[in-house]
């Protein structure tokens, strides 16, 4: 029989809801109305609430219970109410509605709070404010970590024993790395109350029974108040603890006698989390949390990433490094120079249709007249069977006062990135070369690797000419003739790689500041700062990012660190080339100003206006949620294979009688079912072979992809299209035939291929968070695949919505929506992949699509049964 994954059943979360106690129904009503409160403007709810260090004080004293009441916005309340919810029932079922009612509103608040305070204004002299339930969460999480220490001191992590009581430590550290705007002393400050309650050293400040008794009677509470937990009914455990005794095993006889003729009473302990690790991981309640926290993860991920464009998510943008100063240089850049320009633009014009070498002979002669340095370099790439080459031209010009130890280039392609000719950009590339006394895909490619000294000789020739370390770079994309409106800035790096955001800041405070030209972002010509034109310059970037090509001849230069960005005038508006000009020259002077290469800002961005960005510590722990999703999936499915055979199944198919086992702790015991305590051997060859195997498959579409000739690339793709959607029923069928998998083998391939996704996914993050976002996010499906034996219309269901997401698929579909060839787009991917070093294919091919095939072997997988079988065997 296939395991089935829980669903969601709306009558028990009802009942869970309806069931909770009364104190923790009215603190989750209370943290719930204080937010739709703090929605209006009329009263900021945030700022009479927080705990603000220094105003703390005999007036405002009760700061220091109602800080965890209000929260900055939706989610940050959403989380904390999901957090605290289910630790906050299970505190008032233990200890009553009135000693939690007494704490929660006392001491629980007011002594991390004047903690916090203390630590904040006497010994840091800060005053950062801080809001939210979050403290509450790590209080009873350090309490419930202190009792699951005293019964289970450890857990294992390899060959390493850790202290259960440091969970709630990691997870402070996990949240503060993690989560952006989090108070790590306010946490631990919570982490100190509850560890302090949990060894017992704070209990004193919880009230005596005999009082809240004499209350409970005087008031009738328990009469009065429906869902209030009375001292008398706080729950230790719903049955009762048994005494220690020296019996490993009892046999359950068939009339339900238990333990008759042992000379001990023995009563039946329900195991709850503070009992045996064996025993909790084998709960069937925690067992259907992880599909659900699963899903959870990815709705909060694509929420997380949803609300990046709103103000209090994102923010302005700002120049870190000092020493550019843009915009306080005076430009000198104009007059004469116009004209020279306008000669300048005549020759290029009458040199539009000629070859490579006439056009660098004619190119080399202008350069000499201006007094520069010339040279020449030739080069040759090879991909997808055709043959790239040409010869670039460049010239150095050396400070007259400086050293050569540092450089910076201007860039103009001789034809642009949509093969037209780039004649103002040229132009004014040999105008600033003159004022300042160099094909646009391969050639400035080709010129940086030889800069560098990683070129491949002798297709590559070595450059004659070298200036110092290169500092920075601009390219002039300027192929029209009439006067421009505004600049657009392409920044795209090669494999999602970035330029220092401050390089951007300075040409948008140059442009927009200092000559009054408007910029614009990720082709978002009419930008209004709504919330939607944000969310699209974003997604736009992450697809850009995401692709990881090369959007202009600046990516060559990213992958060296060396700062590059194109500049492209568009529209039609009053700007002529001198403003263009002058915009160059103050960002060169600008870059001249440095005394080190450019390292205070960031590198790891996404933009939503030319002004306004979110750095990676915002927009990270989406990618990475989604990335965990896999992981948590994986982890419950190897805990769930290690489970033995259903019990009841077993036993009644056998006829026997139940073996059972007293788990002895300290004076404490319990009676368990051996088979819930056992952990089934695992047979693992199969599962890793075949993830193993898909794994090695995803090197065939890479090298064939990468390798066949341009014009056979569309033909090829159709024919891997077609074989790759019957191929996973091919594999799934030869995997039943031979191999006759168990649904623990089925759990097996699926945990070893979402561990290797989760794995890689949340690596590629920090690299490329883009990519890792998007794949995770067309992967998230896999997560729940798995055998459907004798359902087919569910089969036929899932297998036609993983064909839809499948990475051929997605191709083919993007393709068409761009109106672009199939075989145009493999052949800029293996040019990317020859030329630029792109590493996308590997992620798609290697990545994606092996953990998409194991995804489709499982829909067509059949497991046998194991209990039918030992059946058999038994009888």
């Amino acid at each position: 029989m296939a395991p089935s994954l829980p669903q969601f059943s709306a009558a028990r979360m009802r009942s869970y809801i309806f069931r909770l106690p009364l104190f923790t129904r009215s603190i989750v009503a209370v943290i719930i109305l204080l937010w739709v409160i703090s929605i209006q403007s009329v009263w900021n709810v945030q700022q009479w609430g927080a705990l603000i260090p220094d105003q703390i004080g005999l007036s405002s004293m009760y700061r220091t219970n109602t800080f965890p009441l209000v929260h900055v916005g939706f989610f940050h309340a959403f989380l904390n109410i999901l957090a605290l919810t289910p630790l906050l029932e299970r505190f008032e079922a233990e200890y009553g509605t009135l000693t939690t009612l007494a704490l929660f509103l006392g001491p629980l608040s007011t002594i991390p709070a004047l903690l916090y305070t203390f630590v904040e204004r006497g010994i840091l002299h800060m005053n950062t404010t801080v809001l939210g339930a979050s403290i509450w969460v790590f209080t009873l999480l350090a309490m419930e970590a202190v009792k699951t220490y005293k019964t289970n001191p450890y857990f294992s992590l390899g060959t390493t024993q850790v202290p259960t009581w440091t969970t709630p430590l990691v997870m402070v550290l996990f949240v503060s790395f993690l989560v952006p705007n989090t108070s790590f002393l306010g946490h631990m400050c919570g982490l100190a109350f509850g560890y302090g309650w949990g060894l017992g050293y704070l209990k004193f400040l919880a009230p005596p029974e005999w009082i809240l008794r004499w209350i409970e009677g005087k008031l009738n509470l328990l009469g009065r108040l429906p869902h209030y937990v009375s001292v008398d009914q706080k729950t230790y455990g719903r049955f009762g603890v048994l005494p220690t005794a020296n019996v490993s095993s009892v046999s359950l006889p068939t009339d339900g006698s238990i333990g008759m003729g042992l000379g001990l009473d023995i009563g039946i302990w329900d195991v709850n989390a503070h009992a045996s690790g064996s025993l909790l991981r084998r709960d069937p309640r925690l067992l259907k949390l992880p599909p659900y926290l699963s899903f959870l993860c990815i709705v909060i991920g694509v929420a997380w990433l949803l609300v990046l464009p709103l103000d209090n998510y994102s923010r302005k943008t700002y120049i870190s490094e000092n020493a550019l100063l843009p915009g306080q240089v005076h430009t000198y850049f104009a007059g004469s120079d116009q004209n020279i320009f306008g000669g300048y633009k005549r020759e290029v014009d009458a040199l539009g249709e000629k070859s490579n070498v006439e056009v660098n002979d004619k190119l080399e002669e202008f350069f000499r007249a201006s007094g520069l340095k010339v040279a020449r370099q030739k080069y040759e790439y090879k991909s997808a069977g055709e043959t790239y080459s040409g010869e670039n031209i460049y010239a150095i010009l050396h400070a007259p006062r400086g050293d050569a130890t540092e450089a910076i280039v201007l860039v103009g392609a001789w034809r642009n990135v949509d093969g037209v000719l780039n004649r103002n950009g040229v132009a004014l590339v040999l105008t600033l070369a003159r004022y300042f006394k160099t094909d646009s895909r391969a050639g400035p490619q080709a010129w940086v690797d030889a800069y560098h000294d990683t070129h491949q000789s002798p297709a590559i020739e070595s450059l004659p000419l070298k200036s110092g370390a290169l500092q920075g770079a601009v390219v002039i994309d300027y192929p029209f003739d009439h006067r421009f409106e505004s600049l657009h800035i392409v920044y795209d790096g090669i494999n999602g790689q970035l330029p220092n955001l401050d390089l951007l800041n300075t040409v948008v405070a140059i442009a927009s500041g200092q000559m009054g030209i408007g910029t614009s972002l990720q082709q978002m010509w009419q930008h209004t700062d709504s919330y939607k034109d944000r969310l699209q310059t974003m997604l736009r970037g992450m697809l850009n990012q995401g692709l990881g090509h090369a959007s202009g001849p600046h990516s060559s230069f990213i992958p060296y660190h060396v700062d590059a960005i194109t500049l492209q005038p568009y529209g039609e508006g009053w700007q002529d080339e001198m403003a263009m000009g002058r915009v160059i020259e103050s960002t060169f002077r600008s870059l001249n100003n440095l005394l080190e290469h450019l390292h205070q800002s960031f590198f790891f961005y996404l933009l939503m206006q030319a002004n306004r960005f979110v750095s990676i510590g915002t927009y990270l722990p989406s990618a990475m949620l989604v990335a965990v999703n896999f992981t948590i999936m994986a982890i419950f499915l190897w805990v769930k294979s290690g489970s033995p055979l259903d019990p009841s199944t077993k036993l009644a198919s056998a006829g026997g009688k139940p073996s059972l086992t007293i788990i002895k702790k300290g004076d404490a015991a319990a009676i368990a079912p051996k088979e819930i305590l056992g952990v089934r051997e695992r047979q693992l060859f199969m599962p890793l072979a075949v993830v193993a195997g898909s794994q090695f498959l995803g090197v065939l579409p890479l090298y064939l992809f990468n390798h066949t000739p341009g014009n056979f690339l569309s033909s090829i793709f159709s024919i891997f299209a077609i074989l790759n959607s019957v191929f996973p029923f091919i594999v799934s069928s030869a995997i039943v035939r031979y191999f006759r998998p168990t649904n623990q083998q089925y759990q097996l391939i699926k945990a070893f291929s979402l561990l290797l996704l989760g794995m890689f996914l949340s690596s590629l993050a920090t690299l490329n968070f883009s990519l890792a976002f998007l794949v995770g996010l067309l992967a998230a499906p896999l997560t729940y695949m798995q055998p459907f034996p004798g359902r087919p219309i569910s089969t036929a269901f899932l297998v036609l919505v993983l064909s839809l997401l499948a990475p051929t698929t997605v191709l083919f579909a993007g393709t068409y929506y761009w109106k672009l060839g199939v075989g145009e787009v493999l052949k800029e991917a293996a040019f990317g992949w020859d030329v630029w070093g792109m590493n996308t294919q590997v992620v798609v091919w290697c990545v994606w699509w092996p953990a998409w095939l194991v995804g489709m072997i499982l829909l067509f997988g059949k497991p046998r049964d194991e209990c039918k079988e030992e059946s058999k065997v038994v009888n």
